[in-house]
């Protein structure tokens, strides 16, 4: 994931705090907290990586088996392959055949939808496109609507229609990335707008773009995407701010958290996530699956401490 990359050189002197919540925020939680215990599902972008294999997956593993490996190790996948290819309905369910009882799939919107026809005139996409992931029937999870860069607030009556049309049972997060969207103004509004069509806004995570770390929640829900950098020494405290957020937010109410891990460099992806969830599972008292990493040499199950390094 290129988006909000920086330099190595860079990042020591970049401020990676988390932004405290807002009174809005807090006043979602608490009308919330009654409705139960909340849960946390973990998952990266892709499971198809062939750099896992001897990290994550056992040597030799073919690509077809990738999936149900990749599904004894996290819990939900941000399915960025809907991205590129509206699948066909026989696909999705091979796919949701091939995973654990309670994983989920998040899809992302199709890029024809997104960043070709820019929300306007896709029905017939976006009918497809629905066709395709309601295959996956209980397993899926919420979708996210990923905007491209350059769209920016003018196009705020197009998001507007275009999600007022959904189906009000499709779980939808959305992404915005252009920088007016993050003025007093317009953050206000879009926050208000998706309150009142109870959808989500996704917290993107990533060291050159600190607004995009909004912590807003206009529902009791938070899709993050976390973009680590390679395993930098920074990636550690900004993953233990997050673990304290999570358990903040569960105390506080809060139905569901996706947290969704990047890294610039993908190979490392399950040694930061192995560290996380252990973490956050001591912390918050809950039991996520932790990746059960491999030595590459050997392919006995050990964590590779080559890999990781120290804070």
């Amino acid at each position: 994931m290129e988006f909000g990359r920086v330099e190595p050189g860079e990042l020591d002197a970049i401020d990676h705090s988390l932004p405290p919540d807002s009174a809005r925020t807090k006043d979602v939680l608490k009308a919330a907290k009654s409705k139960g215990k909340g849960r946390v599902h973990f998952g990266c972008a892709k499971w198809g990586r062939k750099e896992w294999n001897g990290i994550l997956y056992p040597k030799g593993t073919k690509e077809k088996d990738y999936l149900p490996e990749y599904a004894k190790h996290f819990s939900c996948i941000e399915l960025n392959a809907s991205f590129y290819k509206i699948y066909p309905p026989a696909d999705i369910k091979n796919w949701a055949k091939s995973t654990t009882k309670d994983f989920l799939f998040c899809p992302k919107f199709y890029q024809g939808i997104t960043h070709y026809r820019r929300l306007k005139n896709c029905e017939e996409l976006t009918s497809s496109f629905l066709g395709s992931i309601h295959a996956f029937g209980k397993k899926r999870g919420p979708c996210f609507l990923q905007l491209p860069n350059n769209f920016g607030t003018k196009n705020f009556e197009a998001l507007k229609d275009y999600l007022l049309a959904l189906p009000r049972d499709l779980e939808v997060f959305v992404e915005v990335r252009h920088t007016d969207w993050f003025t007093t103004d317009y953050r206000d509004k879009l926050y208000e707008f998706l309150a009142s069509n109870k959808n989500g806004w996704v917290i993107t995570d990533t060291s050159g773009r600190r607004d995009c770390v909004h912590t807003e929640l206009p529902i009791p829900k938070a899709f993050i995407r976390f973009v680590g950098n390679n395993i930098h020494p920074t990636d550690y405290p900004r993953i233990d701010a997050w673990i304290n957020r999570i358990d903040k937010w569960l105390k506080a109410g809060i139905q569901d958290i996706y947290f969704m891990m990047h890294q610039h460099n993908e190979a490392k992806t399950p040694v930061i996530s192995e560290y996380m969830i252990k973490k956050v599972n001591k912390k918050c008292g809950i039991t996520l699956p932790v990746p059960k990493l491999l030595t590459p040499d050997t392919g006995s199950r050990k964590i590779t401490k080559s890999l990781i390094m120290t804070k």
